[in-house]
């Protein structure tokens, strides 16, 4: 199955102040993020972003405030994202089939979402190298549970030419500068 860029949204989950420290590679984690969401932008994938009780794990590192520029989050206290009503609707607003999905921690609030997101009938597109848990136990286990529940892994890299799906553009060259 092909992910094409006019069916295709993107969900960062819970990459937050308070929580990002305690991730296992978080330094890496968050530049490949900020790269992804760089990616996305060019491609014009809209992206949603969640937050688990910011109140506590407070708000976006200011790396990903920076990328995102205008965003909106939407606050949540379950682990799902999908388990909270305004994000289900904002996600189905949309009109995608598709949803790129990362963030942490990958066995919680990320595994969570996308067990609940394919039951609902989306493609889901787990971005391996852009999700993150405390211990890399957590995180291995995680990404073999969405698979099971029919998610499909991917990287970052993989995704956002899977997306452009061909070279000699524009695009191709500002996708291309941005993962040397």
């Amino acid at each position: 199955m092909r992910i094409l860029r006019e069916d295709t949204a993107a969900l960062l989950i819970d990459v937050q102040d308070r929580l990002l420290p305690a991730i296992s590679g978080a330094d890496e984690t968050l530049a490949l993020t900020v790269r992804l969401i760089k990616g996305l932008q060019i491609l014009e994938i809209p992206i949603v972003t969640v937050r688990q009780y910011p109140k506590g794990l407070g708000d976006l590192p200011r790396e990903l405030r920076e990328v995102l520029g205008e965003y909106t989050p939407s606050d949540k206290v379950t682990f799902s994202a999908w388990g909270t009503k305004e994000i289900a609707e904002r996600i189905q607003s949309l009109g995608k089939k598709n949803l790129i999905v990362f963030g942490v921690e990958a066995h919680v609030c990320v595994l969570q979402t996308v067990i609940d997101l394919t039951a609902a009938g989306y493609n889901v597109v787990l971005v391996a190298d852009c999700v993150g848990s405390r211990q890399p136990y957590d995180r291995e286990i995680a990404l073999r549970r969405a698979e099971k529940e029919g998610a499909f892994l991917a990287t970052s890299e993989s995704i956002l030419f899977e997306l452009l799906r061909k070279a000699a553009t524009d695009t191709f060259k500002q996708i291309s500068a941005l993962v040397k």
